[in-house]
């Protein structure tokens, strides 16, 4: 049986949504766990709830942590909105020339660790309705200092999940390189991932990939942070992290896809920024 739209909204948003709380329950988590040892007190994430301009547009709400044991700062974004792209957006949108009317719901997730040592971790998951309608996202990891071990599992957890759901681990992750690319630095952002849109073939088989991707990056989260959570680093480290995340800034302000569909659809400015590190 074919899913309606207003149905396949309906799945797609409770998932992000709930996705969102699994998120922070597991991250914030770490902090107590990690806090206790030390014997201080854990940080916890603020909630912050936005709506559009027009609040029938729709909103989001975010949640973000700062100042942490494990994390120097992570952001935990959901949205749900709609409304009418603005003209000089709609040729970059796939069926919006058709028709400038948009809806659209995702999770975004950016984690910058306390420890030099672990990477910042990027994921994020959306499904976008115009006159077509399709699911993009994927997950990308950004370390301060090159892990050959680090990097064999991030790929071998994403390969096997691209290979459970019949799709294309090579390809994806090739879109993520040449995506997550610095062009005026002719560098990389990080070691990749996988990075997919436009993915429409199948609604119940793409959101079942959606959805275990999600899980992929939670439990791929949990296994690169305690594998170093206790490891010891020192402030020439910290300084190296504070240089690459400057490239982290560069990428979100000139290049980032999200970023820009966010301000031309009238998102909330802190909600999409919360992507950027904390310098110092």
């Amino acid at each position: 049986m074919e899913l309606s739209l207003e149905i396949r909204k309906n799945l797609s948003s409770e998932w992000f949504l709930n996705l969102q709380s699994a998120i922070c329950k597991e991250f914030e988590g770490y902090e107590i766990e990690f806090s206790k040892r030390k014997k201080t007190l854990p940080k916890r994430f603020k909630k912050k709830i936005w709506s559009k301009k027009n609040s029938d547009e729709g909103g989001g709400q975010y949640f973000i942590l700062k100042n942490g044991y494990v994390f120097d700062q992570v952001g935990v974004n959901f949205s749900k909105v709609q409304g009418e792209f603005p003209k000089n957006f709609i040729s970059r949108i796939p069926g919006a020339m058709n028709d400038p009317y948009y809806w659209a719901s995702g999770i975004s997730v950016v984690a910058h660790m306390r420890n030099p040592k672990i990477p910042a971790i990027h994921f994020n998951t959306r499904f976008i309705i115009t006159s077509k309608s399709w699911f993009g996202g994927g997950m990308d990891v950004t370390p301060s200092y090159k892990d050959n071990k680090e990097k064999f599992l991030v790929h071998k957890n994403l390969k096997e999940i691209c290979k459970k759901n019949n799709e294309s681990y090579r390809n994806y992750k090739k879109w993520c390189d040449k995506y997550f690319y610095i062009k005026h630095r002719n560098e990389p952002r990080g070691i990749g991932g996988i990075f997919f849109d436009y993915l429409n073939s199948n609604w119940s088989k793409n959101f079942k990939f959606v959805r275990e991707l999600g899980i992929c990056f939670l439990s791929t989260s949990r296994e690169i942070i305690y594998n170093k959570i206790s490891t010891n680093w020192n402030k020439n480290q910290k300084n190296r992290q504070y240089e690459k995340r400057k490239r982290y800034v560069e990428f979100n302000l000139l290049y980032d896809r999200g970023t820009k569909f966010g301000l031309n659809t009238g998102g909330n400015a802190d909600a999409i920024f919360m992507s950027l590190p904390p310098l110092k």
